[in-house]
């Protein structure tokens, strides 16, 4: 495998975290100190020395950390923070300042947790990879690590063991589970001549493979390295109180500047600095942001990565995986047809009495639909499921065998006659005592919802092409694709080409890639959103920014909902608290707003730009357009 390490992005810093704790501490002292009673010039200045520590330990070094930001070129809320810092200690108004390192210290570390990346995926991924081989040579088996296998090389791959690398069987008959690398939601068959990729889970035989490459250049450490190359990639999204304050900081600097120019009253300067100190940006915003994320997770919805609530309602793209995704990711039967004078419920009695001592995966989908139709199953006998043969027993007293058309086919080449025509996705063929009697065909079932969800995005939330991009075959790729009115697919797409596919549509607008399955995990990386369903694989959990624990369809649009709602009033506090400010800009400009007045005033624009934040945390739940 291949063993370069990823580049991770930066974690949330310890120091800020410990500044935001060291302030909230200096803030209860402060207050329990002015409130323990002495007398007022002695309590007074006892309060403010915890604040002034605070100023001097953590200030200071937040100061030189903008001030550094600020010869790169990067001007945005910081810039007016760090002026109103120094001005809240110069007018001694120390609450303030520290209430300022506060929010700084805060925002940068969730800032730096929201942009935690790449590592968590991959070793996620090399996780999943065994750590050894077993070699045949001869009559012997030895345990090797993957670096030591050479092409032609036996390798024994034991029940639910992963293969290690790609290769051909040469021995045993089984199957293998490899949805995370094609897409297909069932399990693979595998005989002697049948090709194997590494990362595909063995089923309940064993199988000897041939090693047809190197660890490091099979299918799985490819995967691997697009992962890594996806999360490198991965577009860095500013604050968007940075974005805001870019605009606002040089002009409140320029208009303390003016007042200060015109008039020669530094008071003023001081003044219009304070009441310019960007707390909205500052406090209203992580608020409502961290409002917002405790909503989706009441939803069952976890945000790994916060700039999803950010991004996603600019999204004008979707990009949808099938398997597992927009389908259930099971098959499902959906169609009998029997022979001439033979009951649909009779032969499904029949097979699924036999079939619930199979563990085909097509067995589940046939005991399903005998459960939905409350057939009552029988007993049944000689039960026999060897590989290359089906499955039969003695059931009501006639011999069932469940088998597939082209086995049917080779062992009596003249039932084609009576046959049904192929159709697409799986099936199956029923014989009684003999003959032909039915065959079942089966489907990977859409998502209820599925079409209502496809079809209201657009309208309601401004989503301009969609796509469906699948691993899947065709055929099956576009009978989903009918079915729910998506006019744009892409079938048989390796996670390679999903990757390229999710960056072409990037680079031409905002994205939003959902998928379910490891396969995915590339694409959800490159997208500028990634939705995961997460109860089938944590390393699709970790490569998408935001991941509905419940699967369901309903859960996406109540998190399309959530991000709308959080930056409406995202906005709504940062521009109507900078409008405030602007006002009271105005008057202390003009001489009718005090420095210490400014403060008290610049206290009540954050309290009304925090209860306006406030507004997702009292709201009870998210309507959305399916449940309408």
């Amino acid at each position: 495998m291949n063993t370069k390490k990823p580049i991770s992005l930066p974690s949330a810093s310890r120091w800020h975290w410990g500044l935001l704790i060291l302030s909230l501490m200096a803030i209860v002292l402060h207050f329990s100190l002015r409130w323990a009673g002495l007398s007022p010039v002695a309590t007074l200045a006892a309060a403010d020395i915890p604040l002034v520590c605070v100023i001097i330990l953590g200030g200071i070094p937040l100061l030189f950390q903008i001030l550094l930001k600020l010869f790169c070129g990067d001007f945005g809320a910081d810039l007016l923070a760090v002026l109103a810092l120094v001005t809240g200690a110069w007018l001694g108004e120390y609450l303030a300042a520290v209430l300022i390192i506060m929010m700084l210290s805060g925002g940068q570390a969730l800032e730096a947790y929201a942009m935690r990346k790449a590592s968590a995926v991959l070793l996620a991924l090399a996780e999943r990879m065994p750590s050894i081989a077993h070699r045949k040579k001869g009559e012997q088996i030895e345990e090797i690590t993957l670096a030591d296998i050479a092409i032609g090389d036996e390798i024994i791959v034991y029940p639910h063991e992963t293969a290690p690398v790609d290769g051909t069987v040469t021995d045993g008959n089984g199957s293998m589970d490899e949805s995370y690398l094609t897409g297909e939601p069932y399990q693979v068959s595998k005989a002697p001549g049948t090709s194997v990729l590494s990362g595909a889970i063995n089923g309940e035989a064993v199988l000897v493979i041939r090693a047809e490459k190197l660890a490091h250049d099979s299918r799985y450490a490819q995967i691997m390295e697009v992962m890594q190359e996806a999360e490198q990639k991965r577009p860095s999204i500013r604050r968007l109180g940075d974005q805001i304050g870019a605009v606002f900081a040089p002009l409140a600097l320029a208009f303390a500047c003016a007042a200060w120019y015109f008039t020669g009253d530094s008071t003023r300067f001081l003044a219009v600095l304070v009441v310019a100190t960007p707390c909205p940006l500052l406090i209203a915003i992580p608020i409502t942001l961290i409002s917002a994320i405790s909503m989706a997770a009441k939803s069952g919805i976890i945000i790994k990565d916060p700039t999803v609530l950010e991004r996603l309602p600019t999204c004008r793209t979707a990009i949808f995986d099938k398997t597992g995704t927009l389908t259930y990711g099971k098959p499902e039967l959906m169609e009998i047809i029997p022979e001439a004078g033979i009951s649909k419920d009779d032969v499904l009695l029949w097979a699924s009495s036999l079939e619930r001592y199979s563990k085909h995966p097509l067995a589940s989908a046939i005991l399903q639909a005998a459960a939905k139709t409350k057939l009552v199953l029988t007993e049944a006998a000689s039960v026999s499921e060897k590989p290359g043969q089906g499955l039969t027993g003695i059931v009501a007293g006639h011999e069932i065998r469940v088998t597939n058309r082209k086995k049917l086919l080779q062992a009596t080449p003249d039932i084609a006659s009576v046959l049904p025509p192929t159709a697409a996705g799986l099936e199956c063929i029923i014989m009684i005592d003999g003959k032909y009697a039915a065959t079942f065909h089966f489907r990977d079932a859409p998502r209820a919802n599925g079409k209502s969800f496809i079809h209201h995005l657009a309208p309601s939330h401004q989503f301009n092409k969609i796509m469906l991009v699948s691993g899947d075959r065709e055929s099956e790729v576009t009978y989903l694709a009918d079915l729910l009115g998506i006019e744009e697919t892409l079938a048989s797409q390796s996670p390679e080409q999903k990757v390229a596919v999710v960056r072409a549509e990037t680079a031409k607008a905002p994205t939003l890639f959902m998928g379910d399955g490891i396969n995915d995990a590339p694409a959800l990386a490159s997208a500028t959103v990634g939705i995961a369903f997460g109860q089938h694989s944590s390393v699709t959990a970790e490569a998408a920014g935001a991941v509905i624990m419940e699967n369901s369809l309903v859960k996406v649009d109540e998190l399309i909902h959530i991000s709308a709602a959080m930056r409406r009033i995202v906005l709504q506090s940062a521009i109507g608290g900078m409008g405030l400010s602007i006002i009271a800009m105005g008057f202390a400009g003009g001489g009718f707003i005090t420095p210490v007045m400014g403060a008290l005033l610049q206290e009540v624009i954050d309290i009304i730009a925090i209860a306006n934040a406030l507004r997702l945390t009292w709201g009870s739940s998210i309507e959305t357009d399916l449940n309408r």
